[in-house]
């Protein structure tokens, strides 16, 4: 499957394109309207990547804070360090794995997706950025033919951004 996402500016151009896609004999059900007044970008489906990078973050920190524990704990009693003095034996072995689980805790962070949340990721958030800006977007799916059909239709309009995907789940 393959889509095609046309930004227009306003709701006149994004009809006038739907239009032009139905004259050209694209079944309707493989095109769709998102912006005020259509689809918004979750019932349409477009992801929010920092909702998934949250995610992935909760996952791998589920596994990699108890291990920098369980490795904090170990190093420490491997090693004999003797950090802090004034929590003995014992509460330095216990202070060793807290430290180890904050390791874990960073690595889930970062590795999980934390940095794509600072700096934003993907093409899912300037799409919904446009859409908060009250621009529209015109998505079509469906085959190759059919995106390089609708391609040759909404050119013409001159959108203010036409890009093509193919889905990498195919």
């Amino acid at each position: 499957m393959s889509y095609l996402v046309a930004v227009l500016g306003d709701r006149i151009k994004a009809e006038t394109a739907y239009t032009a896609l139905e004259s050209a004999n694209i079944t309707m059900d493989k095109v769709a309207i998102l912006g005020k007044g259509f689809q918004s970008a979750d019932e349409y489906g477009l992801i929010d990547p920092n909702e998934e990078a949250w995610k992935q973050i909760k996952r791998l920190a589920f596994w990699t804070i108890p291990f920098g524990f369980v490795g904090g704990f170990a190093f420490n009693a491997i090693t004999g360090l003797d950090t802090f003095p004034w929590a003995g034996v014992l509460g330095n072995k216990i202070l060793g794995g807290c430290l180890g689980a904050g390791a874990g805790a960073m690595g889930g962070f970062f590795i999980g997706g934390g940095v794509g949340i600072g700096l934003g990721s993907g093409d899912a958030l300037p799409y919904r950025n446009r859409l908060n800006n009250g621009q529209y977007l015109v998505v079509v799916k469906g085959s190759d033919a059919l995106i390089a059909q609708a391609s040759r239709v909404i050119r013409p309009l001159r959108p203010e951004h036409l890009q093509g995907y193919a889905d990498p789940r195919d």
